[in-house]
């Protein structure tokens, strides 16, 4: 239930991310206080944990792959000066980092036997 509820869940959270991405002037959110690019590490954070958990059968670096390129079509959308927004590739850096960083969680506790998806490791010696 958990795997489903995640697939679920990934996809009002990646259409919540784009849309506030392309607001000229998305509305104001608690976490504004901790600055931008804490907004960028929670929300890829959320999309990876999400993804990871739903969609069990596409290879784990293949969605890393992909949520990475989505930060960077987020940077090249906020680039349209209609929009009044600011490119920076250090929030496509920021996004990428989380990416990685939640997959390399996901990818040791494949390793570790705890999901029961790929190899695990050997046992001690």
């Amino acid at each position: 239930q958990v795997l489903q509820a995640a697939r679920i869940l990934f996809w009002p959270a990646f259409i919540f991310a784009a849309v506030m991405a392309a607001l000229p002037k998305p509305p104001s959110l608690p976490i504004d206080r901790f600055g931008d690019k804490f907004e960028h590490a929670l929300a890829f954070a959320v999309l990876t944990m999400f993804a990871q958990l739903g969609f069990r059968t596409v290879p784990r670096w293949r969605l890393a792959e992909r949520l990475s390129f989505f930060g960077a079509m987020i940077e090249l959308v906020q680039s349209i000066p209609a929009l009044n927004r600011d490119c920076d590739i250090r929030d496509w850096v920021v996004d990428t980092a989380m990416v990685l960083l939640v997959t390399l969680g996901f990818v040791l506790a494949d390793r570790m036997g705890w999901t029961g998806r790929g190899e695990t490791l050997p046992p001690a010696p």
